[in-house]
């Protein structure tokens, strides 16, 4: 596990443990790591509503800051949580070629479900695995 992730996940838990563990069941599942003010699984509305204001404040900061500043904003296009889990997989592909643990660790019953919606080949990723192969085999 990555130490940053750890250390995230020890002070949810740090919390827990004085405020109280969350013990809702919601469609079988139990024992929710993330929870919100109230003890409760995050309700993905909320998120995405606080993304929302997250994303509208910055694109806002950014037209006024643009404009002063005589350039073109740069401005970040609105998305949903479900996002991060995308670019989570997507970026996981990338990096790991086991395509069993991906299975895994995305929790996917059916490893053609990691490979068709979440495993992408793009031109960069595509030309960098083709010269470590061929660095590795020594064939260029």
């Amino acid at each position: 596990m990555m130490q940053q992730v750890y250390d995230v996940l020890q002070e949810e838990y740090d919390r827990q443990k004085q405020e109280g563990f969350c013990t809702e069941n919601v469609d079988g599942m139990t024992n929710f790591v993330f929870t919100n003010r109230f003890g409760m699984p995050h309700n993905p509305a909320a998120v995405n509503r606080a993304i929302k204001r997250i994303v509208d404040t910055h694109n806002s900061e950014e037209e006024v800051a643009a404009k002063k500043e005589k350039r073109e904003p740069i401005m970040i296009p609105r998305f949903s949580c479900h996002i991060f889990r995308h670019t989570f997989a997507s970026r996981f592909c990338e990096n790991e070629t086991n395509i069993k643990v991906i299975q895994e660790v995305m929790g996917h019953a059916d490893v053609s479900t990691t490979m068709n919606i979440y495993a992408e080949a793009n031109p960069d990723v595509t030309k960098s695995v083709i010269e470590k192969l061929s660095k590795n085999m020594d064939i260029f």
